[in-house]
């Protein structure tokens, strides 16, 4: 899923500085409000931020397509350093409720191994995110397809008849460390931890931990925007390559694999309207426990953000994920990851 906005006018201008917003994920403004007006060197910032999204974690590939849906409400703060040649250095921390229906988020391609063996519950997530994490509905594909009724109570009944219930209010967080040296390159550490508060299906009481680092270089100077009178020749300008991996644990301890996405992506703007692409391959390696080999997926986000006033930006992204290679418990086909909100920072 990493990832959330909250950005003035001029950073809407800066396609880098949108993508230092991103961060994560799940989304695009999932979780990350670094990013603003341009600092100078030693010069230092604190930005309060508030982040409201609503999401849902699709797993059409998995038989009984399993459905996570929350409402997130994340509190936090932004911590930023100027630095020499426009560089800068930020920390940003936020933590709050997130009302679940159905399934709880997960790390991309959990698997619900049901005493068979190796059994496939695989999140699409987001991201982040999934969505953050993202990624977020870690499928539970059970691949006993009524995994996701799984969720539907504690004592895994499988009866996908019931939909995607209100289940319980859990507590998510965000932190990232991102060092921007200049206006075409960012690298980022980001861990998104998130509390399980009651034992209902596949999820157990207790802390998940999903873990990304990720490197962003923009190949062109950021400035497109076609509502200014840009054309087609300046579309290199918003053209930038991502490289992230994320790894993921249960409640319960368990490491549930890692991924890696190299992607290529173009960003521009339409007047005040942001406009992020990527897509790419997804390099996925399940954890042992799963009893599913390595693949390669793949797959892509759009994200959009478009800010109200100086202090208040909407977004809303689409992250579809496409597996070619089944198994136990986990399909062929896709997975879909959406979200939407706002971001405020003070």
């Amino acid at each position: 899923m990493g990832c959330d906005p909250m950005k003035t006018r001029h950073t809407i201008v800066s396609i880098l500085s949108v993508l230092a917003a991103i961060g994560s994920p799940s989304g695009a403004l999932a979780h990350g409000a670094a990013g603003g007006d341009d600092l100078l060197p030693g010069e230092f910032r604190i930005r309060p931020v508030v982040t409201l999204e609503g999401h849902a974690g699709l797993e059409n590939n998995l038989e009984g397509q399993p459905r996570h849906y929350a409402i997130d409400g994340l509190f936090g703060a932004v911590f930023e350093w100027g630095l020499d040649k426009g560089g800068s250095f930020a920390i940003e921390a936020q933590i709050g409720p997130a009302l679940v229906w159905g399934e709880a988020e997960h790390f991309y391609g959990r698997v619900h191994v049901d005493g068979h063996g190796g059994s496939a519950h695989h999140d699409d997530h987001e991201d982040s995110d999934d969505e953050h994490g993202d990624d977020h509905d870690d499928g539970h594909e059970d691949d006993h397809g009524a995994h996701h009724s799984e969720s539907h109570s504690a004592g895994h009944d499988h009866a996908h008849g019931d939909g995607s219930p209100y289940r319980r209010t859990d507590v998510k967080g965000y932190l990232q460390a991102r060092y921007q040296p200049n206006d075409r390159f960012e690298v980022s550490l980001t861990w998104w931890p998130y509390y399980v508060t009651g034992n209902q299906g596949d999820d157990v009481i207790g802390l998940k931990n999903e873990v990304g680092v990720q490197a962003i270089w923009a190949l062109g100077d950021g400035d497109v925007n076609f509502a200014l009178g840009d054309g087609l020749e300046t579309i290199v300008d918003g053209v930038f390559v991502s490289l992230e991996n994320r790894t993921g644990w249960e409640s319960e301890g368990t490491y549930l694999g890692n991924y890696t996405d190299p992607w290529l992506g173009l960003g521009f703007n339409i007047d005040l309207l942001n406009i992020t692409l990527s897509a790419g391959p997804r390099f996925y390696s399940p954890g042992s426990y799963s009893g599913l080999p390595f693949r390669t997926d793949w797959g892509g986000e759009i994200e959009l953000e478009y800010p109200l006033a100086e202090s208040v930006v909407v977004f809303a992204h689409w992250k579809p994920i496409y597996s070619s290679q089944g198994g136990d418990g986990w399909g062929v086909g896709w997975q879909h990851h959406i979200g939407t909100g706002v971001s405020f920072s003070f």
